[in-house]
């Protein structure tokens, strides 16, 4: 019986010690996720912060470049004279404005400030302002706030005065030209922007802010020009910054569980699959016609106007389902089946759109090629047979360089890219300065094009030396004679930085994402319709293999 007793008290002993041993590992183990949870708050409130007061400073720095490029255009306009309503005048305003890329509108007022002409003409309608008050450091010039067709819209009005009486020139700008769009920590509008005058009055805010804000319960950042006196509030609400930090604190919590799942899941199913020959996957792919050609429009920043196209290669299962080139191009390149897949895309672009690219001489459209292919000199004679036969001539193709690998053989290269020439197809080098090449390709390999990679165009606004790599490519392209095109672009303000830079050509989704064949047509005959009676007469064999040279590029 003590025995036993001894046994029992022994047990309950043991049986709390595990217990304590158990709570202290749980108490190890909650440390460092404390620690971490800490930290990580900290951290977050810190980057808020900073992010205010930098967007504050990049609002004011974009304010500041607008209104000088403004003053400096009415300035000029009044140095040439301008003061009427007379046609002459009127061309002139017109110039002004699209030179001058924050400008909507320039117009005439007389001495009571009543409009009396903008560039389109006389104006019958009058303008109601809002503010009025002299513009800092600019004398004789007075920043209007005025009002737009709506209540919510606004124009900020630089006017010019010439003296008591005179009539005086006004330029109009989009109040929300004067702040960028704020982005920051994941979306749109997670920050938002107010300016205001020397004087007090609101120019303009970002979308979406709201009206009654608790300021003490958000991140502020401020600045304020000292050349126009302008200021810029960035405000961001705490609940944004505590949103933020929960996801990320939920993040560092799942994410392991998530991996260990992710690995039991992927070891229970392995050893069971049976994996297919992806290379005769894709063989079959090709043979099926399930690879498909899709096209980015290329446009004019300019006019508007559509002058290209770049084919994207699509894998369309029998599903319906659709495969990007990211997941195929390189076991396409490695197996050497890309020259197939090239040559079926060229193909069936000369059935899909090949009438319709046909009768816009003017445009060009543009395919993928890989260093192998330029490598072989058969691809010239596939190329001249492939277009010879259809309504798109030789002078209206591009072919452009990738660089998802390096040039073997540098001088067979140039000798294949100078017969491509000679037929009257041009040639581009894709993502200059971000593969192989950098900028020896340009110089050694006479190309046509070059296209500026996404990575820079992101860039633009925010690093300078982007900024700089992408003037010093316009200035060398436009020294060598060659045409320039920016991809990626997403947005408007991209569109004018680049269109400032000297940039004309451009592709990317704020114009229109890569589309199928039949909605491509239906985009081109919207922008530029062609009546049949306008068709160009077919052109014999004879004459294509005479084409004359032209420009645009993917696959």
């Amino acid at each position: 019986m003590r025995s036993f007793t001894q046994w029992n008290l022994l047990s309950r002993v043991w049986q709390h010690k595990r217990l304590i041993a158990v709570l202290f590992g749980v108490v190890l183990a909650a440390g460092p996720l404390i620690a971490f949870d800490f930290w990580l708050g900290d951290l977050v409130e810190r980057q808020a912060q900073e992010d205010s007061v930098s967007l504050a400073n990049r609002s004011i720095q974009l304010a500041e470049a607008r209104i000088s490029r403004t003053v400096a255009s009415l300035n000029e306009l009044a140095g040439r004279g301008v003061e009427s309503c007379a046609p002459e005048h009127r061309e002139l305003m017109r110039r002004a404005v699209l030179a001058t890329v924050p400008v909507k509108d320039i117009q005439l007022l007389d001495g009571g400030g009543r409009l009396l002409c903008s560039r389109l003409g006389p104006i019958a309608e009058q303008q109601t302002v809002l503010t009025t008050e002299p513009l800092l450091n600019e004398p004789g010039f007075v920043l209007e706030i005025v009002r737009g067709d709506t209540d919510t819209e606004r124009f900020v009005r630089l006017r010019r005065d010439f003296g008591r009486g005179a009539p005086s020139l006004a330029a109009l700008i989009p109040a929300d030209l004067l702040i960028p769009l704020l982005a920051n920590l994941g979306g749109p509008h997670r920050m938002f922007a107010r300016m205001h005058t020397e004087e007090g009055a609101l120019l303009t805010e970002s979308p979406g802010a709201p009206e009654n804000l608790d300021l003490k319960d958000a991140f502020i950042g401020r600045a304020r020009s000292e050349r126009y006196g302008v200021s810029a509030l960035v405000i961001m609400p705490r609940l944004r910054a505590s949103a933020a930090y929960r996801d990320l604190s939920r993040l560092s919590l799942f994410v392991p569980a998530a991996i260990a799942v992710l690995i039991i899941t992927f070891a229970a199913l392995i050893p069971r699959r049976q994996p297919a020959n992806p290379v005769a996957d894709l063989q079959h792919a090709i043979e099926s016609g399930q690879i498909v050609p899709y096209y980015q429009p290329v446009v004019d920043i300019r006019s508007g106007r559509l002058v290209g196209a770049e084919v994207l290669a699509r894998w369309r299962k029998p599903d319906g389902s659709l495969v990007l080139p990211g997941s195929f191009i390189p076991l396409a390149e490695s197996s050497g089946l890309i020259v197939d897949i090239t040559r079926r895309l060229m193909r069936q672009v000369c059935t899909d759109v090949g009438p319709a690219i046909g009768r816009r001489p003017g445009f060009k459209i543009g395919f993928n090629f890989t260093a192998m292919l330029f490598s072989n000199r058969n691809i010239i004679r596939d190329v001249r047979t492939i277009f010879a036969g259809s309504p798109i001539a030789l002078s209206q193709v591009v072919l452009e360089l990738t660089e998802r690998e390096p040039i073997s053989d540098l001088t067979e290269t140039r000798q294949v890219i100078a017969a491509l020439q000679g037929i009257g197809v041009r040639i581009a080098i894709d993502d200059v300065g971000t593969g192989h090449s950098g900028l020896s390709y340009m110089l050694k390999l006479g190309v046509d094009i070059i296209k500026i990679d996404k990575m820079f165009v992101d860039a633009l606004g925010s690093d300078r030396k982007s900024a700089t790599i992408v003037e010093t490519l316009v200035d060398l392209a436009r020294n060598m004679r060659m045409d320039i095109i920016a991809e990626g672009v997403e947005n408007f303000e991209q569109v004018a930085q680049l269109r400032e830079i000297g940039i004309r050509s451009a592709q990317g989704f704020v114009f229109a994402p890569p589309l199928p064949g039949s909605a491509f047509l239906q985009l081109l005959e919207a922008i530029d319709p062609i009546p049949a009676s306008q068709a160009p007469p077919p052109r014999s064999r004879a004459r294509r293999y005479l084409s004359a040279r032209s420009s645009s590029v993917d696959a």
